[in-house]
């Protein structure tokens, strides 16, 4: 049987504490306008399930956000589009969903590759200690599907700390002199080319 890539992400020993299951009653509602499918964990950290996706154009360029923080409104970095899964979502429906409110670009869980990647994160956002369980996936579109910013699908909070999206070619997301997270983008999407090779790569845990 097929492991659920979000509970083998969970059950790595790397991921400390880490994961509890998510679950409809753990932990209440939202916390600080984050969503409510942040809650908090035994540790006391603000724990989510996210699902994302490494989308790629016809020239091998990946599309990426670039956000903030806005207690650290001076530092920002580039990201993979994605976010958390809400209740009653897989990870691949939670996917095809961020994908369309955060670029504007309709996939089908059919044009979807993988899970490629899984991973676990700590970082610090919204003034709190939150920790993320991601699977990752690839996608390919053409890179007229995305010309502009489509902001009708953003949330509030997404309005406050995004700053753009723009499609990057490997050799230059390479040069780029901020953060891009997850660590090692560049090498992790060059060794999906040209074709993913089916093994899903627990990528460990981050503390970024």
């Amino acid at each position: 049987m097929t492991q659920d890539p979000l509970v083998e992400a969970a059950d790595d020993p790397s991921a400390a504490s880490a994961v509890s299951p998510r679950s409809g009653s753990a932990g209440g509602g939202p916390v600080h306008g984050l969503g409510p499918e942040w809650r908090r964990g035994d540790d006391g950290l603000l724990f989510r399930e996210a699902a994302r996706v490494i989308l790629l154009d016809e020239d091998d360029r990946v599309l990426l956000i670039r956000g903030h923080d806005v207690d650290q409104p001076e530092r920002s970095w580039w990201f993979t589009v994605g976010g958390g899964i809400d209740d009653g979502e897989d990870s691949a429906a939670a996917a095809v969903r961020e994908v369309r409110e955060e670029t504007g670009i309709v996939l089908d869980i059919r044009d979807l590759v993988g899970p490629v990647f899984t991973r676990s994160a700590i970082f610090d956002f919204f003034a709190e200690h939150c920790r993320q369980d991601e699977v990752l996936y690839l996608a390919r579109v053409p890179a007229s599907v995305f010309a502009a910013e489509n902001r009708a699908g953003w949330t509030d909070l997404e309005h406050d700390v995004i700053d753009e999206l723009r499609w990057w070619s490997l050799d230059d997301l390479e040069r780029v002199d901020i953060e891009v997270f997850p660590d090692s983008l560049v090498a992790l999407v060059r060794g999906l080319l040209p074709a993913w090779d089916g093994v899903t790569v627990h990528l460990g845990l981050a503390r970024e």
